[in-house]
């Protein structure tokens, strides 16, 4: 018999993590619930959050009250622009616990181990520090430091962890917020350079979505800034509409 019944892996996608919110809350609505959450990035973060015992719209009003500047700052460093100091304290000071082993849920938090080269995965340790490590996009933020070994965003090796806890779980909800989608794009060197950094987060995720048992996924949230957090409440709504909206056909 497997350790739980209910896993819910959610993807990276920085600020389109909002929509992980809105279709968590279309599948609290249906009666779906985690025993355990796996995430990368913003993916985990929202995890964090529910692990922690808040419903989802309460969350979306929690980051609400912030701006991207005060949760980021510049780094002092050569090993990226900004640094996650302001980050970690956002999430000590609105996270009830200090530990991953001490959220009222599992959470399994994905990151990638830059000095080593692998995926590795956080089932405790400081929640901050660990969060921080998965949402740590590489050039954009400075590594994040933790026993020695420097840590970047968990998408580089897994972007939807449906496998670390497959084997745990009777059943895998997947919530995917970065399908990959051919949109048109400027022909210039960074937006190349950009899509194909996308492309590779995506990718990696398409091994993962084979293995879930249910699988949603959110479109059409590229339009949006990842320092808007004034428009977190917009993309809440946006998953939480296309999560009711595939819920209708695949729970038939």
């Amino acid at each position: 018999m497997r350790q739980y019944g209910v896993g819910f892996a959610l993807s990276g996608g920085f600020i389109k993590g909002f929509a992980h919110l809105g279709m968590m809350q279309a599948l609290f609505e249906h009666g779906i619930r985690p025993d355990i959450i796996a995430g990368v990035s913003a993916g985990a973060l929202a995890g964090a959050f529910i692990a922690d015992g808040k419903e989802p719209y309460k969350v979306v009003e929690i980051f609400q009250r912030y701006t991207f500047a005060q949760l980021t700052s510049f780094a002092r460093s050569v090993s990226g622009l900004l640094k996650m100091d302001d980050f970690m304290e956002f999430l000590r000071t609105n996270l009830s616990v200090r530990r991953i082993e001490a959220l009222k849920l599992p959470l399994v938090v994905v990151a990638s181990d830059l000095d080593h080269g692998m995926s590795v995965q956080f089932r405790q340790g400081d929640l901050d520090k660990c969060l921080a490590a998965s949402c740590c996009m590489p050039v954009l933020f400075a590594p994040v430091v933790i026993d020695g070994v420097h840590y970047v965003d968990g998408g580089v090796f897994m972007n939807l962890p449906v496998s670390p806890i497959r084997g745990e779980c009777d059943k895998v909800v997947a919530i995917n917020v970065s399908p990959i989608n051919a949109t048109t794009y400027k022909k210039n060197v960074l937006s190349i350079a950009v899509r194909c950094f996308n492309y590779m987060f995506r990718a990696n995720a398409l091994h993962d979505k084979l293995l879930a048992d249910l699988l949603l996924e959110a479109y059409n949230l590229d339009s949006f800034s990842n320092t808007e957090l004034e428009k977190a409440g917009e993309i809440f709504e946006a998953g939480y509409r296309q999560a009711n909206e595939q819920l209708k056909s695949k729970l038939k």
